[in-house]
This record gives C-alpha cells, sequence and structure tokens, in this order.
C-alpha cells in the first residue's frame, strides 16, 4: 500500500510540475511585455526598465521559468545580493533560513504567487485565500444538491422502469447534461430572480457576504446561495440520476437481489437494504471527479451571479490582463483536483487491495 500511495504521489507531481510549466510558458511568450501591462497608461522608458529589473522581467524566459519554479518551490534558493530578483528582500514577503553558502540562501517558505498587476502591487495568495473559500461554499453545495437529488431521481426511476416518470426523468438527465452552465445562469436569474421575484425572493446578483446599509459591516446572505449552487449543480445532477438508474438496474439483475425476492422482500426493501449500497460506487467516483471539475467550472456561473469567488476573480483577472492572479488561480485550481483525484486513488486502494497490489 505504501508504494502505490508513493507511486500516486510522483504521478501528482509531476503532473503539477507540466502545468505549471504550461500556465508559465502560455502566459509569459504570448501575452506581451508584462511590465508594459503593470505600468499600463503611465508607461516610460525608465519605468519600465526598474520594473522588469524588480521582478525579474528583464532575464530570458529560462531563467525567469527557473525563478517562478524558485518562487512556487517550499525550498527555495535566494541571493543576499540586493540587485539580483528576489521577494525576500520586502518587508511584507518572510520565510524561514535554512542555511547559508556563500551568497545563497536556502528557505523554507510557503508557496510564493507574485503580486497582482493591477491591484497596487497585492499578493496574489491573498486574493485567492480571500476568494477561493466562496468557491469552495458553493461548489460544495451544488454537489450535495446532485448527490441528493440525483440519487433520488435514480431510485423512482427505477421504481417506474419504463413509464411516464421514467422517461420524464431521462428527459431531463439528457437536457441537463446538454445545456452549458452559462446559459441556464442567466435563464435561472432572469427568471426566478426578476420575473419571480416578488415571490421567490431571490435576487439575480449576489454573493455570500453582502455589506449592511447603515454601516454595521458584512453578513451572510444565505439566500444568494440558492440559485448559484442550483444552476451549477444541474449538470452533475443529470450524471449522477442516469449514473444511479444503470448501476441499480445493474445490481438488481444479481443473484442474492433473487434470494431476496424469493424470501418475500418487499421491492422497496430490497433497493433500501440490499441494492442502494452496492449501487453507489459509480456515483462516487463521478462526484468525486465532478466536485473537483466545479473549482474551474464555476467561472461563468460566479460571474453571472455575481458571487465573489475565484472565477468571478479570474474572469475580471482576463478583462484586465492581469497574469500573475490568472496564473495563481490557475496553479491553485490543478492542484486542488490533483489532490482530490489523489485521495480518491488512495481510497479506492484502501477499500479494494486489488487495486493497489
Amino acid at each position: 500500500m505504501a508504494g502505490y500511495i508513493f507511486q500516486k504521489l510522483g504521478y501528482a507531481l509531476l503532473t503539477l510540475f507540466g502545468v505549471v510549466t504550461v500556465i508559465f510558458l502560455l502566459f509569459t511568450i504570448l501575452p506581451g511585455d508584462p511590465a508594459r501591462m503593470m505600468l499600463g497608461q503611465n508607461e516610460n522608458a525608465e519605468q519600465i526598465a526598474v520594473v522588469k529589473k524588480k521582478y525579474g522581467f528583464d532575464k530570458p524566459v529560462s531563467v525567469q521559468y527557473l525563478q517562478y519554479l524558485n518562487d512556487l518551490s517550499p525550498i527555495s534558493f535566494h541571493s543576499i545580493n540586493p540587485d539580483d530578483y528576489t521577494y525576500l528582500s520586502k518587508e511584507k514577503y518572510t520565510a524561514t533560513s535554512l542555511f547559508t553558502i556563500g551568497n545563497t540562501i536556502t528557505a523554507l517558505k510557503f508557496p510564493y504567487l507574485r503580486e497582482s498587476f493591477q491591484k497596487n502591487g497585492k499578493k496574489v495568495s491573498s486574493v485567492i485565500a480571500e476568494t477561493l473559500p466562496n468557491t469552495v461554499v458553493l461548489a460544495v453545495s451544488a454537489i450535495c444538491i446532485a448527490i441528493i437529488l440525483g440519487v433520488f431521481l435514480g431510485i423512482i426511476s427505477v421504481l417506474f422502469k419504463d413509464g411516464w416518470i421514467d422517461r420524464i426523468i431521462q428527459l431531463l438527465s439528457t437536457f441537463g447534461m446538454s445545456v452549458p452552465s452559462f446559459f441556464s445562469a442567466i435563464l435561472f436569474a432572469w427568471l426566478f430572480g426578476f420575473v419571480l421575484h416578488k415571490y421567490t425572493g431571490l435576487n439575480m446578483t449576489g454573493s455570500l457576504y453582502e455589506v449592511d446599509d447603515f454601516g454595521s459591516g458584512t453578513y451572510i446572505q444565505w439566500k444568494n446561495l440558492i440559485l448559484p449552487a442550483i444552476v451549477l449543480g444541474i449538470r452533475p445532477l443529470a450524471v449522477v440520476s442516469q449514473l444511479m438508474r444503470n448501476s441499480l438496474l445493474e445490481v438488481l439483475n444479481q443473484d442474492y437481489i433473487r434470494t431476496a425476492k424469493a424470501k418475500g422482500l418487499s421491492f422497496f426493501t430490497i433497493i433500501r437494504r440490499h441494492a442502494l449500497k452496492n449501487s453507489l460506487n459509480p456515483v462516487v467516483t463521478a462526484v468525486s471527479g465532478w466536485f473537483a471539475s466545479m473549482l474551474a467550472g464555476a467561472v461563468f456561473v460566479e460571474y453571472i451571479f455575481g458571487w465573489n469567488g475565484l472565477g468571478k476573480e479570474i474572469v475580471e483577472a482576463l478583462n484586465t490582463l492581469d497574469l500573475p492572479i490568472i496564473m495563481g488561480a490557475v496553479i491553485v485550481i490543478a492542484s486542488l483536483f490533483i489532490m482530490i483525484n489523489i485521495l480518491v486513488d488512495i481510497l479506492y486502494g484502501w477499500l479494494d487491495p486489488k487495486i493497489s497490489s
């Protein structure tokens, strides 16, 4: 089992290394001069030279790549020469010095995702720390809706197999998988937040935290979570419903189910006591993958509903060419995606020793 875990961790590190490499090359070579992006309309030759030296943009791409990897690495190496690029020279960035060899300090630190181009030098890690929890709340709520309703609809489809109820559920599931999230978001916001607002009390836009009109700070507005969570959960709900139906029908054809029927147990009792648990394996697999992808898939949903999460921050960063925020957000999402999949693989290996052997 230990060898299996180390193998999965090795694959995870290689995957993350590939993601970081692609992201760096994509946003370093293609967009243009990052120093000009930072300065905007106030650029001049002297200011551009200062910014390039400060952030290491005057170095070759290969050197910038190594510096970026060094910034992301928990164990990093930094020159004590003040003319060399290192963020440790700034007071707000600190690290634990391990040892010094010559002019190089080896330090232990949190990964440094650099600074925003457009937010007055605000750390990208601070921006992500402020927005990621809202995205996690939205993703968890959406996946809970998908699991509860999806399993329920799958069971109903089996109970009324080939009937009109089953056909309607299958039609809705197919429709839910085919409709893009941004279209569903616009439709739900307009219908339930505008047309039916006096009946639902829901808003077209709004985030988890809202500012009090009387200056009492911020407060949590849970009703703003309803529409984006439902919209984000539509597609996984449709998938879970289909998987639950197909898996449950397959389990019901097993020999031990026929034995239970021969003993006189009711169909509902057979499903509840025997078939349901064994039908959840493909659902668990789908849910783990969907939860990880929701962190990235919430981009359009958050933007349309005005949900102040990481997805909305990515869209705003794209509009303003704030490259460090885009790069940092993509790396964080990719890391979470990889971690969730690794945990699922390890869990499967623990539950089924044949997988890890």
